[in-house]
């Protein structure tokens, strides 16, 4: 479906899921690509992001052999459920629960063999191979995958591709007679087949360039990278200015001009193109906050030029600058939508690094209803309660936040060792050892929380 035809709500969930990723909140990118592709399934260039983001947020987990496949248990009962779904007329709904594993682990053979079965029976094969083509480039040593991909381009008539990936399987499995069969097969296809495939064979949009509507093919795939450079960001950039000229109203071009610049670190561009839409559209707290971003990052950008030139002062300066710019910025919008309260909590954080612990309470404290920014706003009240040499309310905000972190994450992680440093400050040394070594238990490595413990080890040995 061409951009023009896709819903203003569903782009403009698009956009905030795009820039979800570049703050590197793929969670929330995931979430909101989510529901652009449950909004309308024939979102493509969703479909395909949404699928990268989610590889890149398994590849940073890091989770490996055991670690993967603990993780993937979770995804059985929607596995076993969706089984009974690869039946005609239960396609769409097949489709659904395959997502929900892609969500999980886009990278489990298994998981996307169920998508692409998934895929054929909402006979929306061009899914399943958009997928495979993903997780391939992601894990180009998973045989599997590899082999998979292959029989999905044979299927579609990709002899040339299949036959690519037949022999890489077959390189690294010699003894694989039935793929070394179908090599063969596939070197007798291509030998017979002129033009088609093999025109698209090494190109950049593979498969895409043979679809219905070529030149859209290609936008998607440039729309979709997660990194636009070169020839590509100049075919952007001007798209996006003839699409502003052509609707000067047209609040997603601007947007998305906006994300071309700051991808490759043009802030000063990005900055004129966001006043620009600010002028049409001046009540979007959404460009109102990148608009201060963009700011803040080109402050940053000349400091860090200025300090690779040797001008040390000059950077020191800068830099000043825009800690004052950030601090004014902020309690503006502040003052311009005062019940956003992630405006709140990130008002709260500047006062509390600038020691104004009393006016950091304030905007913490309205932060903290915020379900999104409660947990973090209580461990920043405690620290400032603490900072203010008043522990007992310090631990008050802790043991609340700790109520609703069951998780062992960095966020439980960071308040059980507060309380262990509060207690431990208190003499109560056995406090802190539990806090501590429920740290300890999950992660060895945090902060000097080894240290800690064989503090309190040795003090114990003493009594």
């Amino acid at each position: 479906m061409a951009d023009n035809q896709i819903p203003v709500s569903t782009q403009r969930l698009f956009e905030k899921g795009f820039s979800a990723y570049e703050r590197g909140n793929l969670d929330i990118a995931i979430d909101l690509l989510t529901r652009c592709i449950v909004d309308v399934p024939s979102f493509s260039r969703a479909r395909r992001f949404l699928r990268i983001v989610e590889i890149q947020r398994v590849k940073k987990a890091g989770k490996t052999g055991m670690m993967r496949q603990l993780a993937d248990l979770a995804g059985l009962p929607t596995l076993i459920f969706g089984s009974l779904l690869l039946k005609p007329g239960k396609g769409e709904k097949a489709v659904v629960a395959a997502e929900k594993l892609m969500a999980i682990n886009p990278l489990n053979p298994s998981f996307v063999e169920f998508f692409c079965k998934a895929a054929r029976v909402a006979e929306q094969i061009e899914i399943a191979v958009q997928t495979l083509e993903l997780v391939v480039e992601a894990e180009p040593g998973d045989m599997v995958l590899t082999r998979a991909l292959g029989d999905i381009y044979n299927e579609i008539g990709n002899y040339m591709g299949a036959r690519n990936a037949y022999e890489k399987v077959v390189q690294a499995r010699p003894h694989d007679a039935q793929t070394a069969k179908l090599l063969k097969e596939m070197d007798a296809q291509t030998s017979m087949q002129s033009g088609g495939w093999e025109e698209a064979e090494g190109k950049e949009g593979g498969y895409r360039d043979l679809i219905k509507d070529k030149e859209q093919a290609s936008k998607l795939d440039i729309q979709a990278k997660a990194v636009v450079a070169g020839d590509d960001l100049e075919a952007m950039v001007a798209e996006q200015r003839a699409k502003i000229e052509k609707e000067p109203r047209n609040i997603n071009a601007y947007r998305a001009l906006i994300r071309l610049y700051r991808q490759r670190k043009l802030f000063a561009e990005a900055v004129a193109v966001t006043e620009e839409a600010l002028k049409i559209n001046t009540a979007d707290p959404d460009l109102d906050r990148t608009l201060s971003e963009l700011r803040a990052l080109d402050y940053e950008a000349r400091v860090d030029a200025l300090r690779e030139a040797g001008q040390v002062a000059e950077a020191d300066e800068l830099d000043a600058v825009r800690a004052q710019f950030v601090f004014d910025d902020l309690l503006e919008r502040v003052k311009r939508y005062p019940n956003d309260l992630r405006l709140r909590f990130e008002l709260g954080l500047q006062y509390f690094d600038n020691e104004y612990y009393d006016e950091a309470i304030q905007q913490l404290q309205l932060a903290q209803r915020s379900p999104k920014e409660r947990n973090d706003a209580l461990y920043y009240l405690a620290r400032c309660f603490r900072n203010k040499n008043q522990p007992d309310l310090a631990t008050m905000q802790l043991e609340t936040a700790l109520e609703q972190l069951p998780t062992m994450d960095d966020s439980r992680k960071q308040v059980l060792f507060e309380l262990g440093e509060i207690a431990e400050e208190a003499g109560e040394t056995d406090k802190a050892f539990d806090y501590y070594r429920e740290v300890y238990g999950a992660d060895i490595a945090y902060r000097d929380i080894g240290e800690k413990m064989e503090r309190i080890y040795k003090a114990r040995k003493k009594e």
